[in-house]
């Protein structure tokens, strides 16, 4: 098995006019990271998209040995007919699945709040539950301003009922953590060697001092009962959150961050150790670099606008990410407006909306689509009315199903930016991105390498599919061709073993660089992989978990 954390570094010389890059990191995909670590981008002086490097220079021959691979971007593909279609997952009839429904979950004049600010939704492999940290209103605790929070915990049997515990912590109720706070990221970190700090808790504080705010670190082995804090950052703006980028063994700091395009944009600093990482954290002085924080992304040009507000230029509220298969699966809070003050005048939320991105590097995300991906319902008191934010951990992969979990506000007449509560929609695995063909449709492959055994793909086949293998100069593989395929026919899975008639395997190929070339008749293919096990296991990340996979967070046989 392969130890993802350890990255293989390549020591290489490659001189190009004026520039020498040496001592580059190679990553699991094979793409060569720039000698300066993160990127240093000038900040635009209009809203722009993220430069994509790696899509306009490919590595010649890509390793495919971590995770499902998804056709989310251009990376792995040479060649198609195929289009392109956008999925989107579909609201729980029972949402919220968690609302405000405790004294203690009341501000001081009443607000009602019950729903992550990005903290986190898990599964635990090892405890076989579901487990959510959420901000609630602190009003009965921290009575100094009018609206103050803590940290509430619920866990859940199926990820759809959830129960709020009575603990030991606090007052006979399920508040874990009484600090007055902003937003918070609760890591379930599944390859921590130290049973103490299995859980991480980076916590957004209110400095009693001073009212700045600033990360907190803090250490648990159960999720419930947390240590002090181990780490502190300097002054921070609110809705600042932290993730661990596994493919690089690094703990990325997403934090707010001001430009002359938006108030609402996003600093970047990464860490291999997350106590070093939050003590290097702080508010940047234009004009004067750091050499830890760089700046990262504005909005894009392409960000929709509130409909009823089109003067407002939209920003990115918040940004969550996490490994999901071979990806790095990034989702943007995108606020649209209005400003809080207008809000307040006249009785409304705010609207923020999920949108989803995808990086193979960790830093450089790539965005298909700028229509939601968890839109708000404004309709008389829904749950999502406005001002949705992303959660840690999700998605859950639960059989052959993704839970992504939202945070949402309902209009109200207590006070305009409260009631918040959680919601759950459920998407097909891997089904962010289909390629879609209705008659002779095909797709090609880049060259790629691996070194497992059996070919797997995730398809949605009402006509037929087939796969052929191709040498590195395009040529059919003697009986591995499109002809020797075993059909696929009227069949929908999200695991489905590809055989060919003398091969049962692709063992014999193993090293090689060779192309793949699927052939599809009314169908829909989401990803493909190839496993060293029959069973079809990845050995891609399983984000947040799931039953019955292992307590790793990588897919692998569960026993292993």
């Amino acid at each position: 098995m392969i130890n993802m954390k350890n990255i293989a570094v390549l020591l290489f010389s490659l001189v190009v006019p004026g520039i020498t890059i040496a001592q580059t990191e190679v990553l699991y995909n094979g793409i060569h990271l720039p000698e300066q670590w993160p990127p240093r981008y000038a900040e635009p002086q209009k809203a722009q998209d993220m430069p994509i490097p790696y899509l306009k220079q490919k590595p010649g021959v890509i390793p495919v040995n971590v995770g499902r691979q998804l056709f989310v971007d251009s990376f792995l593909i040479a060649e198609t007919n195929l289009d392109r279609v956008i999925h989107t997952p579909r609201f729980y009839e029972g949402n919220p699945v968690l609302g405000p429904d405790r004294e203690w979950e009341k501000t001081t004049e009443g607000g009602l709040y019950a729903a992550p600010f990005s903290d986190g939704i898990w599964y635990d492999e090892k405890d076989r539950k579901f487990k959510m940290w959420y901000l609630a209103g602190a009003g009965v605790l921290h009575k100094g301003d009018n609206q103050t929070f803590y940290t509430g915990y619920a866990e859940s049997e199926d990820g759809k009922h959830w129960t709020k515990p009575v603990l030991d912590i606090w007052n006979q109720t399920n508040i874990v953590d009484t600090c007055n706070r902003d937003a918070a990221t609760i890591w379930l970190d599944k390859q921590e060697k130290d049973p103490s700090k299995r859980y991480k808790m980076f916590n957004v504080e209110r400095r009693p001092t001073d009212r700045r705010w600033q990360f907190i670190l803090k250490y648990s082995s159960d999720g419930i009962h947390w240590g002090e804090g181990v780490a502190q950052s300097g002054d921070l703006y609110d809705r600042s959150s932290v993730f661990y980028n596994p493919f690089r063994d690094v703990w990325a700091l997403s934090m707010r961050y001001g430009t002359k395009v938006s108030s609402r944009s996003r600093s970047y600093l990464e860490n291999k150790d997350p106590e070093m990482a939050v003590s290097f954290a702080h508010r940047i002085r234009k004009g004067v670099p750091d050499k830890n924080i760089v700046y990262w992304f504005t909005p894009s040009d392409k960000e929709p606008r509130h409909p009823e507000f089109p003067e407002v230029d939209p920003g990115i509220y918040n940004f969550d990410a996490i490994a999901y298969e071979s990806i790095m699966l990034g989702l943007y809070s995108v606020w649209q407006g209005p400003e809080n003050g207008v809000c307040a005048k006249l009785g409304i939320q705010k609207k923020n909306e999920i949108f989803l991105g995808y990086s193979r590097d960790g830093f450089h995300f790539y965005r298909p689509s700028f229509k939601p991906f968890m839109a708000v319902n404004e309709t008389e008191e829904a749950w999502n009315w406005g001002n949705m934010q992303s959660i840690n951990g999700v998605p859950l992969v639960v059989g052959d199903s993704l839970y992504f979990y939202s945070s949402g506000r309902q209009r109200n007449k207590i006070m305009w930016d409260s009631y918040t509560s959680t919601g759950l929609a459920t998407l097909r695995r891997d089904g962010f991105v289909s390629m879609h063909g209705d008659k002779d449709g095909y797709l090609l492959t880049e060259k790629i390498r691996f070194d497992g055994k059996h070919l797997f793909i995730n398809a949605d086949v009402k006509g037929s599919l087939t796969v052929e293998i191709l040498d590195e100069d395009g040529k059919p593989l003697e009986g591995f061709a499109r002809k020797d395929c075993v059909l696929m026919k009227k069949t929908d899975k999200t695991k489905q073993l590809v055989t060919w008639k003398k091969h049962q395997d692709i063992a014999s190929l193993i090293g090689k660089p060779v192309r793949l070339k699927f052939y599809l008749n009314n169908a829909d293919i989401y990803a493909f992989w190839i496993s060293p096990w029959q069973t079809g296991e990845s050995r891609g990340y399983t984000s947040g978990g799931g039953p019955g996979l292992s307590a790793s967070g990588i897919d692998i046989p569960a026993n292993k």
